[in-house]
């Protein structure tokens, strides 16, 4: 397995030759509501678009998950897998085949992938976007993702997971608290679903943000301190911090099946 992490919410996963685009924003600014002044995303130095890929997967129809910039640059015969949010964006953008996954439901991929959906991330009070387990089902290894920290207790039904990416910072607002939730519920996590590694997401890379939005958040917590956690748990979930835009293979044991006991 071979991770390569795009900035923000963005990766590429490589799993034995079948490439998954995860939530890429890429290209072009990243704005919400059409209000830079809230808030605005830049990246400073322009990157391309990886190629050669199978699938386009999203979790969230919001722009930093779905970026309609960056959907525009892509084929549109590639496969996307999404939450219904994720997918109404793809359509209205003319990709030829969506499927919108709703929690539990599987999409399989030729006989290599299998993706599930969890609940993920409430938006607004009445949709939760996707969380998904990701299992390469000729390796027999297996990969979570949920970008905000919202973790389904269904996990725990589940057999180990290999990998994990989700936040190890809290990014927390005045008076609301973290909307997205790093420690603790990464600690949660790793307790339900044993990985092997975690990774984080969502509060890294080489990105320019400006707008009000900055001037009230507040991060709190670094992936080094969420491994002297670990440890002083006592599990043996290690950390990995990539470097932006480097491909990180992931070293796996085993596969999870073997470590469910």
């Amino acid at each position: 397995m071979e991770l390569t992490y795009l900035d923000s919410n963005s990766w590429l996963l490589d799993f034995d030759g079948c490439r998954i685009l995860l939530d890429p924003w890429l290209v072009g600014p990243l704005v919400f509501g059409n209000s830079p002044w809230f808030f605005k995303g830049t990246r400073p130095i322009e990157r391309p678009i990886p190629d050669d890929i199978d699938l386009i997967l999203l979790s969230q129809g919001l722009p930093d998950h779905a970026h309609p910039p960056t959907l525009e640059q892509l084929p549109r015969s590639l496969p996307v897998v999404g939450s219904a949010g994720a997918a109404k964006v793809a359509q209205g953008l003319g990709y030829e085949e969506v499927v919108a996954l709703s929690q539990r439901q599987i999409y399989t991929w030729g006989d290599r992938l299998q993706i599930q959906a969890f609940p993920g991330s409430p938006i607004g009070p009445t949709t939760v976007e996707n969380a998904y387990v990701i299992s390469d089902l000729h390796a027999g290894t297996s990969l979570y993702y949920e970008p905000h920290g919202n973790h389904s207790s269904l996990l725990k039904e589940l057999p180990p997971i290999d990998v994990a990416i989700a936040p190890l910072v809290n990014l927390e607002l005045p008076l609301v608290g973290p909307f997205i939730k790093g420690k603790e519920s990464a600690l949660e996590l790793v307790e339900w679903i044993k990985p092997q590694y975690i990774l984080p997401t969502a509060a890294g890379g080489d990105i320019n943000f400006e707008g009000l939005l900055l001037s009230i958040l507040k991060a709190s917590g670094t992936p080094e301190e969420f491994q002297d956690c670990l440890r002083e748990r006592q599990l043996e979930t290690q950390v990995i911090n990539p470097t932006p835009w480097t491909p990180t293979r992931v070293p796996l044991a085993s596969s999870a099946s073997s470590r469910s006991s």
